[in-house]
């Protein structure tokens, strides 16, 4: 079973963390054991359903993971923490504030999620930010995650690839944008002159808000990164190559800042009608 979810990740040069928390990535870095890329989403898939297959269920780990996805550019080490535990808390405080008590109850018993709740507060009040490095997506990729990316960073891989020794490098089916946070933070903030200069206060303005603040809480040598992740397999190879959504988004902000309004429209629909499709088939039969 494949999680149908895209992410959307900051990875911290390891010069940003604490020193205590240097010394324990750049181990980790040297470790042969640690999850590989290829396999990593699988990895964190199996530990959430284990968690929920057991009786009664586990919202949230534990403990905190000591995993983390990891980048090295010309030599600079980039770390981006699973989070698990937190990121885990805060989904399922989201999941029990969508719907009402009792029907919550049915998923997880009273007092697990009360157990729950009183542990994610003593943590609150203990760590003063709750700052994600990764932020989820089920079933679609959300339109304003598609702000910070340029299209020439598109990495497309459709069946695995292999070193000469027969080493997978990469999971068959990815699709990875990658960019520097000073690039990311750039093209939010021209997003965002244009839809105010010619849009206004709507929906869309406040969504690309919330992904601007959220890339400000981090160092700004960072690098973003846009995976499709288990969405990937919704697609096939022809649908994965035609997709030009970061592409597309650019071309309807470019057409709406330069006044040509049937561009940016056109523009703008097919990528809202593509994920529109894809989502859809979280209901489907």
């Amino acid at each position: 079973m494949l999680p149908y979810a895209a992410y959307l990740r900051v990875y911290e040069p390891l010069s940003a963390f604490p020193e205590q928390d240097q010394l324990a990535w750049a181990r980790y870095a040297q470790n042969p054991e640690r999850p590989r890329r290829a396999g990593a989403l699988e990895v964190e898939h199996e530990e959430a359903v284990r968690r929920i297959l057991r009786v009664p269920p586990f919202p949230a780990p534990s403990k905190e993971s000591h995993n983390a996805y990891l980048r090295r550019v010309d030599d600079v080490l980039y770390v981006c923490p699973w989070q698990s535990r937190l990121r885990s808390w805060l989904a399922f405080a989201s999941f029990r504030g969508s719907m009402p008590v009792k029907l919550a109850d049915r998923f997880v018993p009273t007092a697990v999620a009360e157990r729950t709740a009183d542990e994610f507060d003593r943590f609150k009040r203990g760590e003063p930010s709750l700052r994600m490095h990764i932020r989820t997506s089920t079933w679609h990729v959300p339109t304003p995650w598609f702000v910070p990316f340029d299209s020439a960073e598109r990495w497309l891989v459709l069946r695995a690839e292999e070193t000469p020794e027969g080493t997978t490098m990469a999971p068959a089916r990815n699709m990875l944008y990658v960019t520097s946070m000073a690039q990311a933070r750039k093209r939010v903030a021209r997003a965002l002159v244009v839809i105010r200069r010619h849009i206004g206060e709507v929906d869309t303005l406040t969504d690309v808000e919330d992904v601007g603040r959220w890339l400000e809480e981090f160092h700004p040598h960072s690098l973003v990164e846009l995976d499709y992740g288990g969405l990937v397999h919704l697609m096939d190879d022809e649908t994965l190559q035609a997709d030009q959504s970061v592409a597309e988004l650019a071309a309807a902000l470019t057409g709406l800042d330069n006044g040509q309004e049937e561009l940016a429209f056109a523009m703008y629909q097919r990528v809202i009608l593509r994920w529109r499709s894809i989502q859809s088939l979280e209901s489907a039969n």
